[in-house]
């Protein structure tokens, strides 16, 4: 069985040397992306609570412009996805929960 691509129809983009806005999107997102992992080790890392807040202030409103621009690559048809077999979301779920088990024994 062939995986089943998950898309919207793609909108065109001009090619070429220039940068067109699937590329700045690209961009975008690889870049949102990034600080939200960053972010994530700056919350951890905060030396006190006030300091804490306002990180996840920040972390709150990138993590929304994460989403929004996933979703608008997505609406756009320049971010597919891939419908995964059940045999591999099963071996997956396997192996997650014998890895729980094993951080529980």
């Amino acid at each position: 069985m062939e995986n089943k691509k998950i898309a919207n129809p793609k909108v065109s983009v001009p090619k070429g040397i220039g940068l067109n806005d699937q590329d700045y999107m690209t961009i975008l997102l690889s870049t949102l992306k990034a600080m939200v992992k960053d972010m994530t080790v700056a919350l951890t890392e905060a030396s006190n609570s006030e300091l804490y807040k306002k990180y996840k202030n920040m972390f709150d409103n990138l993590i929304k412009l994460q989403r929004a621009s996933y979703e608008l690559m997505f609406k756009m048809g320049w971010y597919t996805l891939e419908e995964a077999k059940e045999t591999k979301v099963s071996t997956l779920a396997n192996d997650l929960q014998t890895q729980l088990n094993d951080l529980n024994n």
